[in-house]
């Protein structure tokens, strides 16, 4: 074995998935779901070469369903690989970590497997989406077995004893404790090995959110079972084929066992700001602005005769440079395009700059911005003020605020932008808040926010700086989109409700040009949640009103140097 091995960092690629935190939007002992969830997530980047997209599996769908172990209460990441062995399991977009389980308020259902949700009905199961699937998987232990096992396949999933001392104290550093621990109460997943000073140390990511130990990693020594860390780990192989997909039947969607709660829609708003945005379907407005001006200093556009032929930031030399995808409609309706497509192309921008040097791909907070009314609520809002909001105020990522996908009642103070939470897990009826407090947490910035208005401009910041925000009309014909380039001619002016973010443009071998974009309604619509639409016209107005920001590492905040290194 080599002195060193990390899936972080093998010869300059990142094959790591998303920082979780478990104990949002209240405690709930995931661990176990989460450590194996993620270390499978991982297991499919490193197969699939971490090229575009990534797959981020769902651990709410194990504690849901999978009812041999506890839900909330606790679990074994063995036992989940089992389940997924016999079902399978699905991404973020069909089944939102929620922080409850079967055994507090979550149960299975046809459901749980997949959901979408449209305004003021009750939510159903999309007609087909993606499914994965677990080959073979088995137990190990002991420092060669786990390395050859991640040497050779990717992280594992152990279990070791979390001390209150690691808990609350681990900030930084190879931790050691001399204790020998029999037993075991939480579940990690080891991506690496190393040595630092003489000192060999495993190299682990946890589910408690970036804000806890090294960016919500931390190092522990190797080779003397520091807190029972080599006495149980679970590894899984993933069926290597990313284009199963499940087709709903009648009788799935007619599960007695579905949730069939109506949530209204428009939804109640508590700032007295109901009158700054304005309702729609979508999310969006009918034109987008800044409230105080846009901030510009150094801005330049590149002549459009000496830019690329064709960009696309899921593809760029090779490497896939953006965030993870989401769906705005669960667990239930909210009209947040506008937040969701703004700070999806601030996260991709943010990995470009720092050529995907973070420790896991940044994911920017959209849930803090509606809690913030930063621009909007779940009954739309305006993507210009987002990034005013954050050139101001700074922004977490997604480990710090789960989103919920509801307008939060008084969402004043600190605790709305990063938090955790501690246990025991509520019973079902009870919000779970009473143990939570806020944290400190990374902020993430801007320095400088701009409108982008026609092709030319916009293949210029494109190719330049990264994906951007734009707003389109979402017409029905839209929302059926199932794939290839998107054109419809309008008998009028655009009536732009939705924003979406842009993330390239590329040229067909007959010479007709189109964008690339993300939506945010899952990876079951359109071509694994993205699309294709048409250049210059019958584009939906996609080319009027785009908006667009620059990263900023501010003082106390993201340092870029800190991370290159």
């Amino acid at each position: 074995m080599p002195a060193n091995w990390d899936w972080g960092n093998i010869e300059g690629v990142n094959f790591l998935t998303n920082i979780r935190n478990q104990h949002l939007p209240q405690y709930c002992g995931s661990c176990w779901a989460h450590a194996a969830t993620t270390a499978l997530s991982d297991r499919i980047k490193i197969l699939r070469n971490a090229q575009w997209p990534d797959i981020n599996l769902s651990p709410q769908l194990i504690i849901s369903c999978e009812q041999t172990d506890d839900g909330c209460h606790g679990g074994n990441a063995l036992n989940a690989y089992e389940w997924i062995h016999n079902n399978y399991i699905t991404d973020e977009t069909c089944a939102i970590y929620q922080g409850r389980g079967w055994d507090n308020g979550i149960g299975c259902s046809a459901m749980s497997r997949c959901r979408n949700c449209s305004p003021g009905n009750a939510c159903d199961i999309p007609p087909a989406y993606y499914i994965y699937k677990v080959d073979e998987y088995g137990l190990i232990h002991g420092e060669e077995a786990m390395m050859n096992e991640i040497y050779n396949r990717g992280p594992i999933a152990c279990s070791m004893n979390a001390t209150p001392e690691f808990d609350e104290n681990y900030h930084e550093g190879i931790y050691y404790d001399p204790t020998v621990y029999t037993t075991t109460n939480h579940e990690v997943t080891v991506v690496g090995w190393g040595e630092q000073n003489g000192i060999p140390f495993w190299r682990v990511q946890n589910s408690w959110g970036s804000h806890w130990g090294e960016q919500g990693f931390f190092r522990i020594v190797r080779g003397q079972n520091t807190l029972a860390i080599e006495l149980n780990c679970y590894w899984a192989a993933p069926v290597n084929d990313w284009t199963m997909y499940h087709v709903t039947t009648d009788e799935e969607q007619n599960d007695p066992n579905n949730d069939k709660t109506a949530y209204p829609f428009p939804q109640p708003e508590y700032k007295g700001e109901e009158s700054t945005h304005k309702y729609s379907k979508y999310g969006g407005i009918e034109k987008t602005f800044f409230e105080k001006g846009e901030v510009l200093t150094t801005h330049e556009w590149i002549p459009v005769d000496v830019l690329p032929e064709s960009v696309d930031w899921r593809h760029m030399d090779g490497r896939n440079y953006l965030s993870w995808s989401k769906n705005q409609h669960i667990p239930q309706y909210c009209g947040s395009c506008w937040a969701e497509g703004s700070t999806s192309a601030l996260a991709d921008r943010f990995n470009i700059f720092l050529n995907l040097k973070n420790p896991t791909p940044i994911a920017l907070n959209a849930q803090e911005i509606i809690n913030a009314y930063a621009g909007g609520s779940c009954n739309g809002g305006n993507p210009g003020q987002v990034y005013e909001w954050i050139y101001e105020n700074g922004i977490a990522d997604s480990s710090c605020e789960q989103y919920v996908a509801y307008n939060n009642q008084n969402a004043f103070g600190p605790i709305f932008a990063c938090k955790d939470c501690a246990g025991p897990p509520p019973a079902v009826g009870d919000d779970g808040q009473a143990n939570c407090a806020p944290v400190e947490f990374r902020k993430y910035y801007t320095n400088q926010h701009y409108f982008v208005h026609g092709a030319d401009h916009m293949k210029s910041d494109l190719a330049q700086y990264g994906p951007i925000a734009c707003s389109i009309e979402a017409t029905a014909a839209f929302e059926e989109y199932r794939g290839g380039i998107y054109s419809q001619h309008l008998s009028h002016p655009p009536i732009l409700n939705h924003i979406i973010s842009v993330i390239g443009y590329g040229k067909t071998y007959t010479g007709q040009e189109y964008w690339i974009g993300r939506n945010s309604w899952g990876t079951y619509w359109g071509e694994a949640g993205f699309f294709r639409m048409q250049m210059y016209s019958d584009n939906l107005g996609i080319e009027s009103d785009c908006v667009a920001a620059i990263p900023s590492f501010a003082p106390n905040s993201l340092n870029a140097t800190e991370v290159l290194q």
